[in-house]
């Protein structure tokens, strides 16, 4: 392999993993959120009538959840296209809310060492 092309896969790893760092620092920023903010409340309602209206309004669906330490489920829902995408908080017996939303969502292949989790 010659040296410029080393340097461009080197590149293209770090470039890699720091999305991957970035998206897991938010999804931590996300975890300790109140569900209620003091100047406004994000859109909640129960889960299934949240998951309809993405469904329908922007052919998005779940394709990640994790739990949180309080409890919580956050899930990232993406269209097909990965034209769109949304971040859902499930509180444990309660409503589920809406916290993010956006365009251009990239799923990224998981990069590290042999039985390493995470980059």
């Amino acid at each position: 392999m010659s040296n410029q092309a080393f340097k461009q896969v080197k590149s293209r790893f770090e470039l890699t993993r720091t999305k991957v760092m970035g998206a897991a620092l938010v999804l931590v920023a996300i975890s300790t959120i109140p569900v209620a903010a003091e100047t406004g409340s994000p859109p909640c309602a129960p889960r299934p009538e949240l998951l309809k209206q993405l469904s329908s309004r922007f052919k998005e669906a779940p394709v990640a959840l994790g739990l949180a330490k309080n409890g919580s489920v956050i899930e990232v829902l993406t269209s097909d296209d990965g034209e769109t995408w949304t971040i859902l908080i499930s509180q444990p017996n309660g409503p589920s809310c809406l916290v993010a939303s956006g365009e251009g969502w990239e799923e990224l292949k998981r990069v590290g060492a042999k039985g390493e989790r995470g980059a």
